[in-house]
């Protein structure tokens, strides 16, 4: 299991929820810093070897079953991030829902300052927008997933893409920004 998810409950920080044989792998780094437990949820099977991480404003993540989470993975929620059932998502993918900073520069500069001396605004706007991947879909390695999007059942998402609009049920995806370039029919 994992030590430092042992090592912030004994502290008693928020971790997360898991369901029965979910498995927190010893690169796994849950970072709620919104401070409630339910908010991240991971399903039965479930195993995660990357980072989830609650804003202090708000955020949720919840992980349905046997989905996979690979090294060096970050999901960052402001808002709602859903995973369905057997998603998996590859190494290197970031997951957003959120700017992660204000656009404005006085406002990025007060952000940090605040994160810096007393840690996370707990009143802010990042311009949150909720994820939804639907079951059976798979993300390969280093793509990118932008905050106000919707991953369809069985769609493909390929390795570096950077998915910037909604992915079709089914559909296999590819490129910056990612594009249709057939269907799992087709494959």
């Amino acid at each position: 299991m994992n030590l430092d998810y042992y090592l912030q409950r004994l502290i008693g920080r928020a971790t997360c929820r898991l369901g029965p044989h979910a498995r927190l792998m010893p690169s796994a780094r849950i970072r709620n810093v919104r401070g409630d437990s339910d908010c991240i949820v991971i399903g039965a099977h479930s195993v995660i070897r990357g980072e989830l991480m609650t804003l202090s404003h708000g955020g949720r993540i919840q992980i349905g079953s046997w989905c996979y989470l690979g090294e060096g993975s970050r999901i960052w929620s402001a808002a709602s991030v859903q995973i369905g059932n057997r998603v998996l998502i590859a190494h290197g993918v970031d997951i957003f829902d959120n700017l992660t900073h204000p656009v404005d520069p006085v406002a990025r500069h007060k952000q940090i300052r605040e994160i810096f001396t007393t840690g996370h605004p707990r009143a802010i706007d990042l311009d949150e927008r909720a994820i939804m991947i639907d079951d059976d879909v798979w993300i390969g390695a280093g793509a990118f997933l932008k905050r106000g999007l919707r991953i369809g059942a069985r769609a493909i998402v390929a390795a570096g893409s950077v998915v910037t609009k909604d992915v079709a049920e089914g559909a296999v995806v590819a490129g910056n920004p990612a594009r249709v370039v057939k269907s799992i029919a087709e494959a």
